[in-house]
């Protein structure tokens, strides 16, 4: 007799658009195809490397036989070093405590989200979004409202229309700034904005700041909770991105201007789900202390080649004549509109660029209704495979265009 297993049928809806075509890709490499990967935001996939100090600090740890399990809310000196760093960067006064270590900010997203939201709320995210915001909810039997970045003004939040889709039901804003996949930033003056219309609603934010250490020029950036005195932020970060340290896996939440009754409710809630998985990986928060604790001098270096990297991205995009783009001011990626009607339908043009081309990149849909005729680009790679991809896709649109 045959076992018959009952799924959840709401999953078929949990998406990750970066990844989605992995699978493909992998097969036309079995087949011999080369493919250039612009698709995942990881730098280590590309040129650069995880700063020496930081390995060593790992290395050390293995070595003094820092191998066991680790308090479930992370190391004591890890929280210590990022109360500091975050009065440092934002102005905000933590006590250790009230930080939670998670394994990365996905982990975060997911923390915060199971104890803030019941099956029919809803969050409010920014559109475009980091996929893993769209499926989260659906995970909690909830679901993600989207309010517009507006596009023509190099993708700043549309304030009237985050206003026109809160409803009772809204538990949460989000904020990614800087944001993935546009590469925009917030003005202050928007963030503050968004504080505000919170705090008319009685609604918390989450402030997703990951990319906070790439951003290009003298750029106008501030957290939600630097600008807040009575709005409950949770500000999500990590070591992945400005440390090199993506596999590591090591990121970090706290909850910003509340009382201490509500902080200590928020920590609990947190505390308990940090404890069923144990704990995050010990050596490696010792080696996230000496990114912070270390030299920082990898991160000017670093952001000079994003931003030389995404100018050549942009230049030639350009060329091309069927793209249109706000130039990034912040993170790795570039997030250009597809004018050509005939090459409109973003999801089949970056199958076919995929299978035909053999450029991998992810379709803008992917990352909400208002990424619908977009792309998103990793502007990571050196200039000769940046060079290569670009000569890639336009022979692939030249040879299109040509064909129709």
């Amino acid at each position: 007799m045959d076992m018959k297993i009952n799924l959840v049928e709401d999953l078929e809806h949990v998406k990750y658009a970066i990844r989605d075509l992995v699978p493909i890709a992998e097969d036309l490499e079995r087949r011999g195809m080369r493919i250039i990967y612009l698709n995942i935001g990881d730098p280590l996939k590309y040129d650069f490397q995880t700063p020496k100090h930081i390995i060593e600090a790992a290395y050390k740890a293995m070595l003094e036989n820092k191998n066991y399990y680790g308090p479930s809310h992370g190391l004591r000196e890890l929280r210590e070093a990022i109360a500091r760093h975050e009065k440092s960067m934002n102005n905000v006064d933590l006590d250790p405590d009230d930080i939670i270590i998670t394994l990365g900010v996905s982990e975060a997203i997911s923390f915060v989200t199971r104890i803030l939201l019941k099956p029919g709320d809803e969050i409010l995210i920014p559109s475009p979004a980091y996929p893993l915001y769209l499926s989260i909810p659906i995970i909690y039997n909830g679901r993600a409202v989207e309010y517009r970045m507006i596009e023509e003004e190099g993708w700043r939040p549309d304030i009237d229309d985050i206003r026109r889709k809160i409803s009772d039901r809204t538990r949460y804003i989000v904020v990614i700034n800087p944001n993935n996949p546009t590469g925009a930033v917030y003005s202050s003056n928007d963030v503050k904005e968004i504080v505000d219309l919170a705090g008319e609603y009685n609604i918390p934010i989450v402030s997703d700041e990951i990319y906070n250490k790439i951003i290009f020029d003298d750029v106008d950036y501030s957290s939600p909770a630097s600008l807040s005195n009575d709005v409950p932020v949770f500000v999500m970060n990590g070591f992945s991105k400005a440390y090199l340290m993506t596999g590591w896996r090591v990121g970090y939440v706290y909850l910003a201007n509340v009382e201490e009754d509500v902080r200590e409710r928020v920590r609990e809630y947190l505390l308990k789900l940090a404890r069923l998985r144990l704990c995050i990986n010990t050596p490696a928060q010792y080696a996230a202390l000496a990114a912070l604790e270390g030299p920082q001098d990898h991160i000017i270096e670093m952001n000079n080649k994003f931003r030389s990297r995404m100018e050549l991205i942009y230049k030639r995009l350009m060329d091309i004549g069927v793209f249109e783009s706000t130039k990034p001011k912040a993170a790795f990626y570039i997030f250009p509109r597809i004018t050509d009607e005939k090459l409109s339908d973003d999801k089949d043009f970056a199958y076919k660029l995929l299978t035909e081309a053999g450029v991998f990149l992810v379709h803008g849909s992917g990352f909400g209704v208002y990424g619908r005729s977009h792309v998103r680009i990793v502007t990571l790679p050196p200039e000769h495979m940046i060079n290569e991809a670009m000569d890639r896709i336009e022979e692939y649109i030249s040879r299109l265009i040509a064909g129709s």
